[in-house]
């Protein structure tokens, strides 16, 4: 994780050639967006509030890419980050989900962040305090009580040396801390880990839905506030020491935290850092050929986004969201309706537009060979698990870029997706059998292993397999 004031926009690019191939003119558009956030809060307070997101639209094919960028982008920044589709927005008044919901959303994936990152504040805290649970319910200490002579001693005048009673409570209660100071080390070093253990857990309440005028959509706080109101019930489970201690940490780790810091953050987090990225908007664009029909609520979706897209205030269950300053990406195919589809008051809220190409075999090859998280490394890191060895040569990765290259030509392009149908066809005999052929230890994927695997859809072009 690159540190904010170092997050250059070269170095963004940087971070992005390692997971995604291509697309530098969509890479440089996003860098200096997301650099713009920083440069912002950086800025004098009277100028911060006037300085909004220029939000961008990606338009290019499906498997470019697009997603990735954006979801890579919100790491980077760790940042709220939510991923929605237009697609599944109704217009006000039609059932389904409002636009509101995706900044409610965001907020819940800002808190879940911060929370996240409070409960590695207090982490070793929460740590002590369940093995203490575990050691009281191993070895229970010993309450301590009032010898009757030491009450009496209040009362009359009686001598102070200790009775035989208070003798014996002491060398039981000293015997007791020193067998618990053992066991606690013994549960520090992980000696006990295995031995299994009675522990009482709260039962999570029951979800209280509350149906609205809007359907669910709004009535969030009151369905918190009934399920407050619902006692929580407990229950036994006998578990290993292990178990029972990440258990007792996460109800410890609650108790820890502080909510209204939580939510506080958050809020600010959400509203100066949050990034909504609206796939397949080009679904929810009327094409100018087909106005009018059954799709004739698409515009309205595209009115109810014009006020959140620009700057409003949305009412959350932890407070109120200004999205100001949220950064929208929006994204689209656009292969039936065109960009200039969307009414004009939405299209001038995307001021950035970026054209991502299609994918070329020169890039199938690298999307292989290069990115971190590369299938062909997946598919090597699964077959490790088994103590076996897979090796692509050269000349097969080659190969298996040119067949999806012409899938994609002639079928559907799908872009870099058509390489997990391929591999997928290419690998799933020998991951049939590698866990029966305990001698074969080795795997190397040539180029003719390619050829003769994918042979009957390469030359007969019955490439129907291949649609995902």
């Amino acid at each position: 994780m690159i540190e904010n004031t170092h997050l250059t926009p070269s170095k963004i690019v940087e971070e992005l050639d390692k997971y995604i191939i291509g697309q530098g003119e969509a890479k440089k558009s996003v860098a200096i967006a997301l650099r713009n956030r920083w440069r912002r809060l950086s800025a004098p307070d009277e100028l911060r509030k006037e300085i909004i997101p220029n939000n961008i639209l990606m338009i290019g094919p499906t498997g470019v890419g697009k997603t990735e960028i954006a979801r890579r982008l919100a790491q980077l920044a760790d940042a709220p980050f939510i991923k929605v589709e237009a697609s599944k927005f109704t217009e006000v008044g039609y059932v389904g989900r409002d636009v509101e919901s995706m900044v409610r959303d965001l907020m819940e994936q800002s808190i879940n962040l911060v929370r996240a990152e409070k409960k590695k504040e207090i982490e070793e805290k929460a740590l002590v305090n369940a093995n203490e649970r575990i050691l009281n319910i191993l070895i229970p200490p010993i309450t301590k009580k009032k010898p009757e002579r030491e009450f009496m001693r209040g009362v009359q005048s009686l001598p102070d040396e200790p009775s035989a009673e208070s003798r014996e409570q002491q060398d039981d209660e000293e015997l007791n801390e020193r067998t618990r100071e053992k066991f606690r080390t013994k549960l520090a070093e992980g000696e006990l880990d295995d031995r299994p253990i009675e522990i009482e857990i709260t039962v999570p309440a029951p979800q209280v839905q509350i149906m609205g005028p809007g359907g669910m959509e709004g009535m969030d706080g009151l369905q918190d506030i009934l399920s407050g109101m619902v006692p929580k019930k407990t229950r036994k489970r006998t578990l290993p020491v292990h178990e029972a201690r990440e258990i007792l940490k996460e109800e410890e780790a609650q108790k820890l935290i502080d909510m209204e810091s939580v939510t506080r953050d958050a809020l600010d987090r959400a509203q100066n850092s949050g990034i909504i990225f609206l796939d397949e908007i080009d679904k929810i664009a009327g094409s100018s050929a087909n106005r009018g029909g059954p799709d004739v609520s698409r515009e309205g979706v595209q009115r109810d986004l014009l006020p959140i897209v620009e700057g409003s205030a949305v009412n959350t269950k932890y407070g109120i969201v200004k999205t100001d300053h949220i950064l929208f990406v929006a994204a689209g195919a656009f292969h039936v309706a065109k960009p200039s589809d969307l009414i004009p008051e939405l299209q001038g809220r995307f001021p950035i537009r970026v054209e991502l190409e299609s994918l070329t075999q020169e890039d199938f090859v690298k999307i292989l060979t290069q990115p971190r998280n590369a299938l062909t490394k997946q598919y090597q890191a699964l077959l490790t698990t088994e103590g076996v060895e897979l090796v692509f040569a050269p000349e097969a990765i080659d190969a298996i870029a040119e067949i999806a290259f012409q899938v994609n030509q002639e079928v559907e392009n799908i872009g870099a997706r058509r390489l997990h149908t391929i591999l997928s066809n290419l690998l799933n005999d020998i991951l049939f059998e590698v866990p029966d052929k305990t001698s074969e230890k080795h795997f190397e994927i040539t180029a003719d292993f390619v050829r003769q695997k994918l042979q009957r859809f390469h030359v007969t072009k019955d490439l129907s397999h291949y649609i995902l």
